[in-house]
């Protein structure tokens, strides 16, 4: 027990002072490592003190001498390059501070122009609507507005007029109500059903069914009778076999007082008789029509009332079209014959021929003619035919000669035949009624009509007969009308006849008898025509096409095509920034019904007074009426064109403002559409853009369309022909009509020399690319040539100006087969222009620049590339040459080129367009 406590005793003595050392070893370490740093530091300090800034150790040293361990080279640059950037951005900033400045002082500036340009501009807008007030009164004091007449509306049962003294003293003045035709009433016309009264039923079918064929389609006719002008009774012609059911003329009287609206004495009614023969019933004779005017072929002397009946055609085609291709061509102008006639005399049955000896036309001359010439022309006219001169025809036997009245020359065997020998014949005989009392007859009306229709000039002997229409038809330009006692110099009459003469009257009787005898639509439409000038009623507007839009989206706004745009110094003129001006509508409607009634019936190129007038103007480019030539129709300002800088800002002329609306026909080629589009974006005195889109696919819903800065309308087309391009559309406001291919590339400073110089020549086409036509003399026919030539007679549409007024002519006046023809081929229809213009005006187009094409690079190939393009063109100029009977294309070596495609003056110089 004792030694292990003892043991235990022992044992822990080591252990104490074991933990003793570890005591003082902690104490000893804590010591040096914390009191001795602190005592070091403080002695190093100490001493770097005392030492001088050039003894330290530890501060800061001069020179950067710290810098020169290479470790730390790197950052002084570092801080050297930031330091530096500093100081340049501080510099930036405060040149920024200054920029800053200046452009608020700026701002604040142009804050107080804004100010002062809105002041000044507010009184100028107070000035300006002081002006048009002040031009308002002037106007209203010079010329007062005025109200449009009353429309006076008699009681089915009102009397009317006084009655006139006798039945052949009425005239339009005293037996013409004149208050049922005002000047704005529109002249409405009804037309009496034939089933309402009782002769109505014998009528000719025939007739009656042209007849009212020719009332459904004509414009005119209304179906209230209340508010009728005019009121048609169609009487004629009876059948051939119910001429025995011809009431006497006392019942026939009672049968006109029955009508609903005859009112007691039928004043403004026309009684209507339309004959097919040469030998007609005049069974209105010793009737008394009262107030009722009368239009047929024959009259008596004692039944005409000058001035108030009329005399018309007969109806040589009923329901049938002129052929064209069976007429003859105009040309060469002499003929095999030099003059024909065929016809047996209908001896009167108190023919003077048979009673009284013949006599001198010394004694004729002298105050005794007898009643008949006709034994002394025969005597004269077999001379002539014996004498073989010149190879002429006539016979006076037939074998089959047509029913005619007393006095008169009957026709010949049947129609077909009698057209076979006009054919070759240079001038028809038309011998007048050998009795003096029967004015007109229908017999020589269709000998004056069967003439015309082939291109015969008729010769009429006897100045005593009335040719239809006389009142309003210069018979002179179309026909030789010479006395019957002059037959003895007929003969050297036609001799001396130049071909030019000839070839004139020869298309003037073409014209003639196309525009108003040559269908039952066109004589409905000629009687009509000729009442209402008598009374002076302006034509009804003619209609234009309407524009059916497609919708489309504007997408982003067009830029300016460099190459486009890049005319040197020569400025274009303005970009409008006002809307759109539209030429000024037409407003001498009452002039030309007035004062204009030969003019317009004679030498008009499409039928004015037969068919209404343009809401445009409808000059005549027959005699180069079209406006800007000085007749009166705009305002004539000073030119104010002047030269250098001022011509080219402003158009200037007689016309100073105007602008022009580009038509643009494309089918289904989006892309290159979209191009044109752009490209016409900042063309100065630009109206609109009319897009017709030809294609029966709409365009695609996704298509984004250029932003001019001018309307663009798309119109939707009912069918695919190139005459769309042509058709008078209402969205088109301007006279000017720029037509141009989708396709085209014209500068915009090209354009603009075309629009200025169709301004000189309104009544003709002015374009780019020229063509011509050429004879083919071993094949005898006309060719198309596109040959680079320095003589043209053609200027294709594709990039061309023209009148407005000629869209109406090729859609409503020219003849349909020429239409019909382009939708066949899907070509032609730039020819087919030219031909219409130049047949009318009689002169060539204008070509301008020396541009030969106009397509843009790269574009898709047209129809034009086509191998067959050029044959189906031969065949359409040699089919519109039948159609019209005559080449109307004209050649000219003239060309309008402007000087300053050649050559860059300087600004400051005189600047105006000169004519090479």
């Amino acid at each position: 027990m004792q030694r292990s406590g003892g043991g235990l005793g022992a044992s822990g003595q080591p252990w104490v002072l074991r933990r003793v050392r570890l005591t003082w070893l902690s104490f000893m370490l804590f010591f040096i490592l914390v009191f001795f740093p602190l005592i070091a530091h403080y002695y190093l300090t100490t001493i770097d003190e005392a030492g001088g800034p050039e003894k330290r150790i530890f501060g800061p040293r001069p020179g950067g001498e710290l810098c020169e361990a290479k470790h730390v080279q790197d950052l002084c640059r570092i801080r050297e390059s930031v330091s530096e950037e500093l100081l340049q951005l501080e510099a930036k900033r405060q040149e920024l501070n200054g920029e800053i400045t200046r452009l608020n002082l700026r701002i604040e500036a142009c804050k107080r122009s804004i100010d002062s340009a809105k002041q000044d501009l507010l009184q100028l807008k107070n000035v300006i609507s002081q002006t048009e007030h002040s031009y308002k009164e002037l106007m209203a004091q010079n010329q007062p507005k005025l109200s449009l007449p009353v429309r006076l509306l008699p009681d089915k049962e009102d009397p009317g007029l006084p009655p006139p003294k006798s039945a052949r003293s009425c005239r339009l003045r005293s037996c013409f109500d004149y208050a049922r035709c005002p000047l704005t009433s529109g002249f409405p016309v009804y037309v009496y059903d034939t089933g309402s009264y009782t002769w109505g039923n014998y009528i000719d079918p025939l007739v009656r069914q042209a007849f009212a064929a020719a009332v459904k389609s004509n414009i005119y006719v209304t179906d209230n009778p209340n508010i009728a002008c005019l009121y048609l009774v169609l009487v004629g012609e009876l059948q051939e076999s119910s001429s025995s059911a011809v009431p006497s003329p006392s019942e026939l009287e009672k049968q006109l007082k029955a009508l609903p609206y005859w009112r007691s004495d039928g004043h403004n009614h026309v009684l209507v008789h339309l004959t097919r023969r040469s030998m007609t019933q005049n069974f209105l004779y010793n009737v008394s029509t009262g107030r009722a005017a009368v239009a047929q072929s024959t009259f008596l002397e004692q039944q005409y009332r000058e001035g108030f009946d009329l005399v018309v055609s007969p109806l040589v085609h009923a329901l049938s079209e002129p052929n064209f291709l069976e007429i003859p061509p105009q040309v060469p102008v002499k003929r095999k014959y030099l003059f024909t006639f065929q016809g047996e005399r209908v001896e009167s049955l108190k023919s003077s021929l048979q009673e009284v000896p013949p006599q001198s036309f010394e004694e004729e001359i002298e105050g005794n003619p007898p009643a008949d010439y006709d034994d002394r022309i025969i005597g004269t006219l077999k001379a002539v035919q014996d004498s073989h001169l010149d190879q002429v025809l006539v016979e006076f036997t037939c074998k089959n000669p047509q029913p005619s009245l007393p006095t008169e020359w009957a026709l010949c065997g049947e129609r077909e035949d009698r057209m076979e020998v006009l054919k070759v014949s240079t001038f028809a005989l038309v011998i007048s009624p050998g009795d003096g009392q029967l004015v007109a007859s229908a017999g020589c009306g269709m000998r004056l009509f069967e003439a015309m229709e082939v291109g015969t000039i008729p010769v009429v002997l006897g100045d005593h007969s009335t040719l239809p229409y006389h009142q309003f038809i210069r018979w002179s330009e179309a026909a030789i009308i010479v006395p019957k006692p002059r037959v003895t110099e007929l003969h050297f009459l036609l001799r001396s006849l130049s071909d030019n003469d000839m070839l004139a009257m020869r298309r003037q009787g073409r014209f003639l008898w196309e525009t108003y005898f040559s269908t039952s639509e066109n004589v409905l439409n000629t009687l009509l025509a000729s009442i209402r000038t008598s009374i002076q009623v302006p034509a009804a507007a003619i209609k234009e096409e309407p524009a059916h839009e497609i919708p489309h989206k504007a997408g982003k706004l067009a830029g300016t095509d460099a190459n486009l745009a890049d005319n040197g110094d020569l400025d274009l003129g303005p970009v409008e920034t006002e809307p759109p001006y539209a030429s000024p509508r037409f407003l001498r409607n009452f002039t030309y019904t007035a004062a204009d009634t030969y003019r317009a019936w004679n030498h008009a190129p499409g039928p004015f007074h037969l068919f209404p007038h343009t809401p445009l103007d409808p000059v005549l480019p027959s005699e180069a009426k079209f406006l800007g030539s000085g007749t009166g129709f705009r305002p004539i300002g000073g030119g104010t064109g002047g030269s250098g800088k001022e011509f080219q800002a402003a158009l200037g002329g007689n016309v100073p403002r105007e602008q022009f609306t580009v038509v643009m026909l494309t089918y289904e080629r989006e892309e290159v559409l979209m191009n044109s589009l752009e490209r016409l974006n900042g063309l100065p005195y630009l109206n609109k853009v009319v897009v017709v889109w030809n294609s029966p696919k709409p365009p695609s819903d996704d298509l984004l369309w250029p932003d001019i800065g001018l309307p663009i309308v798309v119109v939707r087309t009912e069918k695919n022909s190139l005459n769309n391009r042509f058709l008078p559309w209402d969205a088109v406001e301007t006279e000017a009509i720029l037509s141009i291919d989708d396709d085209a590339h014209l500068r915009h400073d090209e354009i603009m020399f075309g629009f200025r110089v169709w301004r000189e020549a309104r009544d003709r086409i002015v374009g780019f690319p020229g063509r011509y036509h050429a004879w083919d003399i071993n094949h005898q026919s006309w060719l198309y040539n596109s040959n680079y030539s320095c003589e043209l007679s053609m200027v294709l549409t594709g990039a061309a100006f023209f009148h407005k007024y000629y869209a109406y002519l090729y859609s409503y006046v020219m003849p349909q087969p020429i239409r019909d023809m382009v939708d066949e081929y899907i070509n032609c229809e730039d020819i087919a222009m030219n031909f219409l213009v130049s047949h009318i005006t009689r002169k060539p187009p204008i070509k301008v620049t020396s541009r030969w094409t106009f397509r843009c690079p790269g574009c898709p190939q047209a129809l034009s590339h086509d191998d067959s393009h050029f044959h189906e063109r031969h065949k359409c100029i040699n089919f519109f040459v039948k159609v019209y009977g005559y080449m109307p294309l004209l050649y000219t070596q003239f060309r309008v080129d402007s000087v300053l495609f050649k050559t860059r003056l300087p600004h400051d110089k005189t600047k105006c367009f000169k004519f090479i």
